[in-house]
């Protein structure tokens, strides 16, 4: 049985350490603001909507201390491209403003936070019905990276797709990259689908263009960190390369992600801040160097496929196609045709 991500008990976050997976399932207690952010930072958590889930358990805390607003500076600070962060703390800070002179505003932002996890879990299942139309009966699909239950507050965008296609019965093969350079393929995703039963393979980030020209592949199926306003998305460094890959073998490639994945303050992928991280995640696995030490790494932790290879966005409020300018402000204004 695959571990809860996280556990609000006893006044305290329990977070999944998903650093020590797949060899050992361990928790980390957070008790403070700054041992949620700590956590975001080092990875102890990591996916888009889990670190936003992660943050508002991590305002709870803060309340109890008495530090709101410096906590939610900290927390905003700790990673810079995965947009439900922001939305989750901006939906806590509204919740502090109308509350905070509230004799019960603890209680009220402890429970926001866990409707924040329970939520997420049920977006999730919709992604996963919405997306799980798009697949045949019998089908082989490829994802990057982990868009499954560790990377939200459970169920998964991308692996909710599949997830919710074997539900309804459909056969599904599925070819996991290995997701250089933390391996999140690798570990967490292949981890997640063969516990619980999936025919899955890894292969290597470079191997996924040379198996579409090989195997019919059906659907690449990746999650994001953020969506522009015209369908540009930013996800793990090397899903542009395999949209490219996408494109040039007739492969459709969606993004499976929740709504509170889109910046609407966003219009373009060329404004979507991209993180950057420690070199020595290339030169070094674990305490084993790879490289020469002192040389120069470039390390972005994301990219951003542009709209024009996406055949769609999946949501939990249907499937987004092209033109997404149009289509996502019809989303948005609740205007949107469901397909």
């Amino acid at each position: 049985m695959l571990p809860a991500t996280m556990e609000w008990k006893d006044g305290a976050l329990w977070l999944l350490d998903q650093r020590a997976l797949p060899c050992e399932t361990k928790y980390i207690e957070c008790r403070s603001a700054e041992d949620v952010a700590l956590a975001i930072e080092n990875m102890t958590v990591r996916g888009a909507p889990a670190i936003g889930a992660a943050a508002a358990y991590g305002l709870a805390l803060a309340a109890r201390a008495g530090d709101f607003q410096s906590a939610a500076a900290r927390l905003a600070a700790t990673r810079p491209t995965a947009v439900n962060l922001f939305w989750a703390i901006e939906r806590m800070k509204r919740r502090w403003q109308a509350d905070k002179d509230n004799d019960d505003v603890i209680s009220l932002l402890e429970k926001e936070a866990v409707l924040i996890h329970e939520e997420d879990i049920k977006i999730n299942r919709e992604i996963g019905r919405n997306g799980a139309l798009l697949l045949p009966e019998r089908c082989a699909v490829i994802t990057h990276c982990n868009a499954g239950a560790l990377a939200t507050a459970g169920y998964g965008t991308a692996l909710g797709v599949f997830r919710a296609a074997a539900e309804a019965g459909k056969k599904i093969k599925i070819y996991a990259d290995e997701t250089r350079p933390r391996m999140q393929g690798g570990s967490l995703t292949a981890y997640e689908l063969m516990s619980d039963g999936f025919d899955v393979t890894v292969i290597t980030d470079s191997t996924a263009a040379f198996l579409m020209a090989r195997e019919k592949i059906d659907a690449v199926v990746t999650g994001a960190d953020r969506v522009a306003m015209n369908g540009d998305a930013a996800n793990k460094i090397g899903t542009y390369s395999l949209a490219i890959a996408a494109a040039r073998h007739g492969v459709p490639f969606y993004i499976a992600a929740p709504l509170s994945t889109f910046d609407t303050g966003c219009a373009s992928g060329a404004d979507i801040p991209i993180e950057e991280r420690d070199g020595d995640e290339l030169r070094m696995i674990g305490k084993v160097r790879l490289m020469p030490a002192g040389v120069k790494v470039w390390n972005p932790s994301f990219d951003v496929t542009p709209a024009e290879l996406i055949a769609g966005i999946i949501t939990e409020r249907g499937v987004i196609r092209p033109p997404y300018a149009e289509n996502t402000a019809k989303i948005f204004s609740g205007k949107e045709d469901h397909k």
